[in-house]
């Protein structure tokens, strides 16, 4: 199975995307689910998403690549994390 592409995003790349990229390490790790993961800031997204399998973001995207992000809010709140961290890895081993 090939290496899936993981970008994790927020609005400025630095504050929530470190706190949820801390999280969906130990997420796969728990899992062994292997997944290169980059951090960035919104405003690269539309360059780099052509480049990921998975986007994660703490913080709205274009329409455009709706398909591919997942909201990654509940991980930072608490609430309904266990469905995002369902379909992260639902999405990872396809």
């Amino acid at each position: 199975m090939n290496k899936k592409k993981v970008l994790v995003i927020c609005g400025t790349g630095v504050a929530t995307s470190t706190v949820v990229m801390q999280k969906l390490k130990a997420f796969l790790r728990d899992k062994g689910i292997e997944a290169s993961l980059d951090q960035s800031k919104v405003s690269d997204v539309l360059n780099k998403a052509g480049q990921y399998d998975l986007i994660i973001s703490t913080t709205a995207v274009p329409p455009s690549l709706a398909e591919k992000v997942i909201n990654a809010v509940p991980l930072l709140t608490g609430i309904g994390k266990e469905e995002v961290y369902d379909e992260i890895e639902a999405k990872l081993k396809m």
